[in-house]
């Protein structure tokens, strides 16, 4: 490429940016939150992914790490950050509050405020293993976390939580029955009386693709898909639902209850849909992952709420970003991204704002904020926004 040629280039990209960031910049930011897994090698530099979600206009990221390139990246974006403690640091953070002092100085501290961290998650899916030592180490990891941000003033920024997988209930359907495994109950109480103490979130990964896989013949497809269908009731509350993930939240809320505990609220830290599986993994297909973001992004973008608590818009970070090719397990783990590593879309993001129910997947839906398409010939990014405007950004990850 000639010199002159690439200096207009740049500066037709340094132009489309610019146009993007001053039309995102009037734009309603989406209200989804994204997982940004890195088990891959293969994924673009976080610089280049803080531009991709910029241009997305989304402003939640869920990270499995503290990872310092990410976090620095990041600065003054106003993006909001959920960072990690591994599992393997709960046994030594639960007996020494000094590692976890050292721990919050080192990845918190120095980031904070150019980057927004605002909630810590000390492990994930620690119920789902059967190491009691680990479940033990949980809560006083998190209390020890908690005092280490309190210690260096950061406590009024930053939350405490830990992500459980739904498997924690013993019982979701009806919803108003939810409750616990028994085996864990004294494990959870005690956290559900940190979460109402700190005023932190109870975070669920819950993902209605496994219930239909493991029960193709008896499991609605539609129902888990946000698309019509006739629905199911509740029994004890009357209420209806449409959709598996909203009761499974309310599961989880009736879960709380039973508890002793109406004083905190559920985050959904995980949900998504894969969009390719082994062949015994039935309903892994490009066009059920599209139709499931895309329908839930619909009702995140109408702040719906559900059957038990229509007046709290659900709280959502899909996952994921990026399909991660390091992955173990079936095929379907490494096919959750809505993004191959190379910045193309998997299959087309569609969300809508407007009223009603279900929705769709594929550019010129009838609800349709954003579409994100990526064009193979020149790496370009096409967004087109409620308003119509549509922004080309140039080689964003040549």
């Amino acid at each position: 490429m000639g010199l002159r040629h690439r200096a207009s280039s740049l500066l037709l990209l340094s132009l489309a940016l610019g146009l993007a960031v001053a039309l995102v910049s009037v734009s309603a930011q989406q209200k989804f939150g994204i997982n940004y897994g890195q088990i891959a090698n293969d994924l673009p530099d976080p610089t280049r992914v803080a531009g991709l979600l910029r241009s997305m206009n989304v402003n939640k990221v869920k990270l499995y790490d503290a990872d310092p390139r990410v976090l620095t990246a990041f600065a003054n974006t106003g993006v909001e950050f959920i960072i990690a403690v591994g599992n393997e640091n709960l046994q030594t953070m639960a007996a020494s509050p000094a590692a976890a002092r050292q721990w919050v100085a080192t990845h918190v501290q120095p980031y904070i405020p150019a980057t927004r961290i605002t909630c810590v998650t000390v492990g994930n899916e620690v119920f789902s293993s059967n190491d009691t030592v680990m479940m033990s180490s949980l809560l006083p990891a998190m209390k020890a976390v908690y005092a280490a941000l309190g210690g260096l003033d950061l406590g009024s920024q930053v939350t405490v939580s830990s992500a459980h997988s739904v498997n924690v209930l013993a019982t979701s359907f009806p919803p108003s029955s939810g409750a616990f495994r028994e085996d864990l109950a004294e494990y959870i109480q005690p956290i559900l009386d940190f979460h109402g103490q700190t005023g932190s979130p109870f975070l669920i990964n819950a993902y209605p693709f496994f219930a239909y896989k493991a029960n193709p013949g008896s499991v609605s497809l539609p129902y888990v898909l946000f698309e019509p269908n006739p629905g199911v009731r509740d029994p004890n509350t009357n209420l209806s639902y449409d959709n598996m993930l909203y009761a499974q939240i309310d599961a989880v809320y009736a879960a709380m209850k039973a508890m002793g505990h109406t004083d905190v609220g559920v985050r959904i830290s995980e949900t998504g849909w894969p969009s390719k599986g082994d062949e015994d993994e039935t309903g892994a297909t490009v066009q059920n992952a599209a139709a499931y973001n895309g329908n839930l992004m619909q009702r995140i973008a109408m702040s719906q709420g559900t059957p038990l608590k229509p007046n709290v818009p659900i709280d959502v970070y899909v996952f994921a970003l990026f399909n991660e090719d390091m992955k173990p397990g079936p095929t379907s783990e490494r096919n959750y991204g809505l993004f191959y590593p190379n910045g193309s879309p998997v299959y087309a993001i569609t969300a809508g704002s407007g009223s009603g129910s279900g929705g769709g997947s594929g550019p010129g839906g009838p609800l349709n904020p954003y579409y994100t398409s990526m064009f193979s010939s020149s790496s370009k990014l096409a967004i087109t926004f409620p308003t119509g405007v549509v922004i080309l950004l140039a080689a964003l990850f040549l």
